[in-house]
């Protein structure tokens, strides 16, 4: 996992929660943000998982170039459908600095793929739930605690406000054959981000979503290992690569900083161009 990024600034003690924490691109963003010198806490369903990416994480901050100041990590198991274990997540990371500034609001997946008539409801239901139902849970909590005078900054000053960052897909803003639900939770995290943002500008409170196309992650792998699926992708690519985890978690580290103070309610596509052209065709997958 890349790591040194040379001295970015700007986040140096700031409390960050990062959904989806264990893997792929939520530990990336997680090792940015500690590399900056952000206090992130990760959550998951997984506790084992959590426990190895926060040794990962550890060993981010000991690897810290001399002379930087490097974050921390914990982690605590969370499902961010059950909004008593949001809670506890939201609190546990505000315990040292009563105040939460960075919310990277990753957890999803696809529960359901194929076509829409013999969908299966409790498959349908289980990723709007995951997706759209979980984001606004993370934010429902989050947000009163990343207002603008909530805690203390890092001198001692009444805090800014916070970022959040909202985690959709190309497939929220643009068809991907048969990968419908899991496209329509996206496209709902988007106007929901977008609300958040209009709502809580007042209190200082920045919203944002980032909308990944295919990375080469463990989530995607049966994907990127290759077959007519990931070459269709590719095609459909301006700049036809795959995606790194490190590509979204420089993306999510700009939006949570200071660098994008005059930004919210935008939705930013790290995609290769993917959305310039048509969605990929997951009936591929099905023969079809």
């Amino acid at each position: 996992m890349q790591t040194n990024h040379g001295d970015a600034g700007g986040i140096e003690g700031l409390a960050a929660l990062v959904t989806g924490g264990g893997s792929g691109i939520g530990l990336a963003t997680a090792a940015r943000l500690v590399a900056d010198g952000a206090q992130v806490t990760i959550c998951g369903r997984t506790e084992e998982k959590l426990r190895n990416a926060v040794e990962t994480l550890t060993g981010v901050a000991r690897d810290a170039p001399s002379g930087s100041t490097p974050g921390g990590a914990r982690y605590v198991v969370a499902d961010v459908t059950i909004e008593d274990q949001v809670i506890a997540a939201v609190e546990a990371a505000t315990a040292d600095r009563g105040r939460l500034d960075i919310l990277f609001a990753n957890a999803g997946g696809a529960h359901h793929m194929g076509p829409m008539i013999g969908a299966d409801l409790a498959q349908v239901r289980a990723t709007v739930d995951l997706n759209l139902i979980g984001t606004f849970l993370c934010i429902k909590h989050a947000a009163p605690l990343m207002a603008a005078g909530v805690g203390h900054g890092t001198d001692g000053a009444p805090a800014p406000g916070g970022s959040i960052i909202g985690m959709s897909s190309g497939a929220g803003s643009f068809p991907h054959r048969y990968l419908w639900a899991y496209g329509a939770a996206k496209a709902g995290i988007d106007m929901l981000c977008s609300y958040a943002a209009e709502e809580l500008g007042g209190s200082g409170v920045r919203v944002n979503t980032v909308r990944p196309g295919i990375v080469d992650d463990e989530l995607m792998a049966p994907i990127t290992a290759g077959g007519p699926l990931l070459d269709d992708y590719l095609a459909e690519m301006p700049v036809s690569r795959l995606g790194t985890v490190e590509d979204i978690a420089a993306a999510v580290r700009f939006l949570a900083g200071p660098e994008s103070s005059w930004i919210t309610g935008e939705h930013l596509g790290i995609d290769g161009g993917h959305h310039l052209r048509r969605g990929a065709n997951y009936g591929l997958l099905f023969g079809s």
